[in-house]
């Protein structure tokens, strides 16, 4: 091919679409330029953080909180000045034209996908997670559309194992951002922290029992309506938050004595007796200055210090906003991080579990997988190569490449993979896309159709859904007033039973999808619906022998997983246990384990290896 004796296409006059100017995006950006892409354009919602400075070479200090998308523009002209680059500081759902898409974001991956199927136009999607890495190209027709494989939902937990029965750390620290936005941020009934009465594993009697809770009223009145409300009439007082919260809320739960049959009882802290016993203590300053703060484990009234401190500093913060303002969590804003940090740990420690340091804590609450600079090089420079075979009409030669964190049998760290065909069951890109959702249409109101199915779970952006009762009845329209009036009625106000059929269509995304009701009285305890058919936590069964076929490239026979990963799991890591910026990894195990991978000893190893075996392999994908 034209490529692979080293003749690429002229590139300069094709225009092209980088969604995300992130790690991968700062990286492709650079060599897009410095291959001689002249018509580029690059959208990024996000501002410029400290933290993104470690491994997004396009940013300087100086450029901490502008655009991400306008820096990385002005920086990628230093390199080919005559350059045409557009930079967009703004949402993706907005239109823009293009030849073909490099797509490097998490956020409205689906969307993305959509897009590229109704304008057929190519998609080369990737991501990268640690030392592992995916490229992968997305042709209408040709491959697998992004949507053809079920992902895994993030994982959630039900809300009486957060109240009342955390068994895992990260209950903990689901419950502590929950408190969070309870005490600071816009109350959720969703998110509610105080002991949940109708857990029904408790079976107990609350007048018999209510007398038994001995919260006071100097510490707080556990039976108060509104958690924020309590608080602020206590000032944000953060000794009265903290008995609250940590002694008189879990003396309650302790009265639901069932709970703690087969469980260790948690064991209530008190304020005054912790800070009586912690005098003669090591100094807290001599401890941060002997270790880095993020990765230590301080004792349990460091945490108490650390809750008060951060109380009276959120406390601050609002009083500063005014009357009636919200804080948001962000676990970039030291105070919040700080907040989550200790009341998680003083959770955990209540429920005796090992404490975790803030590193770890921020890096489960904010879904974190800590990022390597030289993988996102790795997977930018593979994008670019993909990129170039579309460009020279050679979609058959291109592939799903995975970069491995070690060498597999055959010493390879990048193991390319035949793409896969489209799916006949793909819900987007089948030629007649339809679903079939259970639910009970006495309990499901149209609000929740429109919101959690048809735009959450089915991932519309403007959808119009209207009843095949014959009538063309419309349900739901994306023209704004006009159909609002139906938000708060139940399906069955509108005839719709067991067997209905309503269509779905997103004029924006230019798809169309067919939902089939199937009535049932009940479902699982909070679960409103199920699409029938899906089990996304659970593997494709493996494949055939043509897989093994498939995953021959160039001669070898290589495992087109991760080095890590296990047997019998799908080679396109669309069930993967980790997601992210837009790729889905097989081999991360431990979904509640993060580790800290920044050490110079595993970059500079990594590195070694890349340079003795990437510049054969990437010939040989080429």
């Amino acid at each position: 091919t034209s490529l692979s004796k080293g003749q690429p296409p002229a590139v300069s006059g094709w225009g092209v679409l980088v969604v995300g100017a992130g790690g991968i995006g700062c990286e492709l950006l650079k060599n897009l330029v410095l291959t001689g892409f002249k018509n580029i354009e690059v959208i990024d919602l996000d501002t410029i953080d400290v933290s993104n400075l470690n491994r997004q070479f396009l940013f300087q200090k100086k450029h901490v909180g502008k655009s991400k998308a306008q820096v990385a523009k002005e920086s990628a002209l230093q390199f080919c000045p005559s350059a045409n680059i557009t930079a967009y500081h703004d949402s993706i759902m907005k239109h823009v034209s293009f030849s073909f898409f490099f797509h490097s974001l998490v956020t409205a991956r689906n969307h993305v996908n959509r897009m590229c199927l109704a304008a057929d136009i190519p998609l080369i999607e990737s991501g990268t997670a640690g030392y592992l890495g995916q490229v992968t190209v997305i042709k209408k027709g040709m491959t697998e559309c992004y949507e053809c494989q079920p992902k895994p939902a993030q994982k959630t937990f039900p809300g009486c194992t957060i109240r009342n029965t955390p068994s895992e750390p990260i209950h903990c620290i689901v419950w502590a951002k929950y408190l969070f936005n309870q005490l600071f941020g816009e109350e959720d009934a969703d998110q509610e922290v105080s002991p949940d009465t109708a857990d029904p594993e408790a079976a107990w009697n609350p007048e018999e029992t209510a007398a038994r809770a001995t919260a006071s009223d100097k510490d707080g009145d556990i039976k108060r309506v509104s958690t924020k409300e309590w608080a602020r009439s206590t000032g944000y007082d953060s000794v009265k938050l903290f008995n609250k919260l940590f002694k008189d809320d879990i003396m309650y739960l302790l009265t639901m004595d069932k709970l703690w049959k087969k469980r260790k009882a948690p064991t209530p802290l008190d304020w005054h007796q912790l800070e009586n016993s912690a005098h003669d203590t090591c100094n807290k300053e001599q401890l941060f200055a002997q270790r880095l703060k993020d990765q230590q484990v301080l004792d349990v009234w460091g945490y108490c210090q650390l809750f008060q401190h951060s109380v009276e500093t959120l406390r601050s913060q609002l009083q500063e906003k005014g009357e009636g303002a919200e804080l948001v969590w962000d676990k970039d804003d030291p105070p919040a991080m700080d907040f989550v940090t200790a009341a998680a740990n003083l959770r955990m420690h209540i429920f005796s579990m090992n404490m975790k340091s803030r590193f770890d804590v921020k890096s489960m609450a904010g879904n974190i997988i800590p990022a390597i600079a030289t993988t996102n090089a790795v997977i930018a420079g593979l994008i670019v190569l993909e990129g170039l075979k579309i460009l020279s009409g050679e979609l058959e030669s291109c592939r799903t490449i995975f970069l491995n964190k070690c060498p597999n049998l055959r010493k390879k760290l990048l193991v390319p993979c035949v793409l896969d065909p489209p799916s006949a069951n793909c819900y987007v890109c089948a030629s007649k896309p339809e679903v079939t959702v259970k639910l009970n249409v006495h309990k499901t109101m149209v609000l929740t159709l429109q919101d959690k199915i048809v735009k959450e779970r089915f991932g519309m952006v403007a959808p119009d859904v209207q009843i095949e009762d014959g009538k063309g009845t419309i349900l739901i329209s994306s023209e704004e007033g006009e159909t609002e009036g139906n938000n708060n009625k139940f399906l069955s106000d509108f005839g719709i039973r067991n067997g209905s059929r309503l269509q779905a269509d997103d004029f924006l995304q230019d798809y169309t999808l067919l939902i089939n009701v199937l009535h049932v009285e009940d479902l699982e305890r909070d679960v409103e619906f199920e699409v029938v058919g899906e089990a996304p936590d659970k593997a494709p069964p493996p494949q055939t022998n043509q897989e093994e076929v498939n995953s021959i490239t160039n001669g070898n026979k290589d495992s087109a997983q991760p080095s890590t990963s296990s047997k019998g799991q799908h080679r396109s890591g669309h069930d993967a246990n980790a997601m992210t910026g837009g790729v889905n990894i097989q081999s991360c195990k431990n979904d509640n384990k993060v580790t800290p991978s920044g050490t110079a000893v595993d970059v500079f190893s990594t590195f070694i290896l890349l340079q003795k075996s990437l510049q054969i392999q990437i010939s040989e994908i080429c």
